[in-house]
């Protein structure tokens, strides 16, 4: 059998390398690359095909096609290997119909739509998992309306990735209605051999506020519990805040657009104390505020506990507080600004697309 010969350039010697290292190249496709590697250096077929597992026409087989046709040579003919077992007509259904559930189902399982499609769920499942497919889950969103968005949106971003000198950026806001629930009976704690477990139900014992404002740079904390959630309690946490700093700096509070930040008795007394910025999120964008992902830290310290009273509560969270001062923890925001705004801007095409459609038509 004639030998076929095999010269590499540097670039398909350095691709056929990588082929042989991949793990994420096929088995078939590692083997072929090896021969042509061992082909080019020169070995007999025999040697070859000893060192990679397969006969001498096998080895003959893939040079002479890379010979020939290079790296294309390399890959399967058409109409190589197993047919498809999914109908095509199937197939279709699955994908074109997956965003179109009925309207007593709302949602497509893997079981109704193989049932509708007349295949296995197996299948389905396979065609899902292919296409990026995942009708089981939903992420939620809200766009903001604001017609200021991008101003304040850059007001805001702009603290965080410029802070001014001798000036402190707290993150500010509420976490009202959180709830003191005592279960109903006592759970066995986390052991060898059983889970930690917690009755369904629960006993309310009433709510309180947590004030917070996150120092962006350290990570600490400016905190006060209240009963209630009026313009009162937010002016006595500005209050305690001015206490609690250093004079000689600028404050800038981030915070939402809720009515009590915009009372006439809050103006008032930011007018009188001029060394306090007021920066407010776009309408619908708390995310922006650094200060909700610490409070999704006492959500999860609270939702772990038994509450026999607000006063209980109360103690746990001040402790829960000291804790986190003792050790603080900083969040950075790392997001550019440029990319959030694409984002954003591609979620408003597709949404408005249905529109443009109905009303072209």
């Amino acid at each position: 059998m004639p030998k076929t010969p095999i010269v590499l350039d540097a670039e398909e010697a350095r691709e056929l390398r990588r082929r042989t290292r991949a793990s994420t190249v096929a088995v078939r496709d590692r083997l072929r690359a090896q021969i042509i590697l061992l082909a080019a250096e020169g070995q007999k077929q025999e040697a070859i095909g000893a060192a990679v597992g397969v006969t001498r026409v096998t080895v003959n087989h893939w040079c002479r096609r890379f010979a020939q046709q290079g790296f294309a040579g390399l890959r399967d003919a058409p109409g190589r290997g197993r047919k498809p077992s999914v109908p095509t007509a199937a197939v279709r259904k699955v994908l074109e119909t997956v965003a179109r559930p009925p309207e007593t189902v709302g949602r497509w399982s893997c079981r109704s739509m193989a049932k509708a499609a007349g295949i296995s769920p197996a299948s389905v499942q396979r065609l899902w998992a292919a296409n990026d497919i995942k009708p089981h889950l939903t992420r939620t969103f809200k766009l903001s309306n604001d017609p200021h968005f991008e101003e304040k949106f850059w007001d805001v971003i702009g603290l965080y990735l410029d802070p001014p000198e001798k000036a402190l950026v707290l993150c500010c806001d509420e976490k009202s209605q959180c709830q003191a629930l005592e279960r109903t009976q006592p759970g066995l704690p986390l052991g060898i051999g059983h889970i930690k477990t917690e009755t369904h139900d629960d006993i309310r014992s009433g709510t309180l506020t947590l004030f917070a404002a996150l120092n962006y740079l350290e990570g600490k904390l400016i905190t006060t519990i209240a009963e209630q959630h009026r313009h009162q309690e937010w002016l006595a946490f500005l209050k305690k805040i001015d206490r609690e700093t250093s004079k000689d700096l600028a404050i800038h509070l981030i915070v939402d657009n809720y009515a009590t930040h915009k009372h006439a008795e809050v103006k008032a007394w930011l007018q009188a104390h001029p060394r306090f910025h007021m920066h407010f999120t776009p309408t619908s964008s708390s995310w922006l505020n650094l200060v909700e992902r610490f409070f999704r830290d006492v959500s999860d310290r609270i939702a772990a506990g038994s509450f026999a009273s607000v006063k209980e509560l109360a103690n746990t969270i001040i402790t829960f507080l000291a804790e986190r001062n003792d050790n603080p923890k900083r969040y950075v925001w790392r997001a550019k600004g440029e990319e959030i705004l694409r984002k954003i801007q591609r979620a408003r095409d597709v949404m408005s697309a249905p529109e443009t459609s109905e009303s072209g038509a």
